[in-house]
């Protein structure tokens, strides 16, 4: 099995579409008003938008994004004026993350984890 796509809500594909792209993410398909997908830049994944009346309740979706060069990767995406809740800041599960929201605070975090992705000390 493999992880094809995630899909997230939003209330607004016109502006969601652009933050996504300034993200790096590249449309592939856009079938406004309901839904567009995009193709991450590395990999075989996608990530796509639906239109929603009302965004869920509570903490959300949180969405993880591997960078290679997270520091270097967050420079840029705030020189494009995206704006980060927390900056890239190692953490004791021995990933790297910066995290945001996007428009409809869905939470995104941008992550470097090395080996430890999927080999972490205490892997089962």
């Amino acid at each position: 099995m493999n992880l094809n796509q995630i899909t997230v809500p939003s209330l607004d594909l016109t502006k969601s579409i652009p933050f996504y792209e300034k993200l790096g993410l590249q449309l592939i398909v856009k079938a406004l008003p309901h839904y567009a997908r995009f193709e991450c830049p590395d990999g075989n994944s996608t990530f796509s938008i639906h239109l929603v009346e009302e965004l869920p309740k509570g903490d959300g979706v949180y969405v993880y994004f591997e960078c290679d060069d997270l520091n270097g990767q967050v420079k840029n995406l705030k020189e494009k004026g995206i704006e980060f809740d927390y900056e890239p800041k190692d953490q004791t599960w021995l990933w790297r993350e910066a995290r945001l929201k996007d428009l409809d605070g869905n939470q995104l975090i941008l992550f470097f984890a090395g080996e430890n992705r999927l080999n972490p000390p205490w892997k089962i």
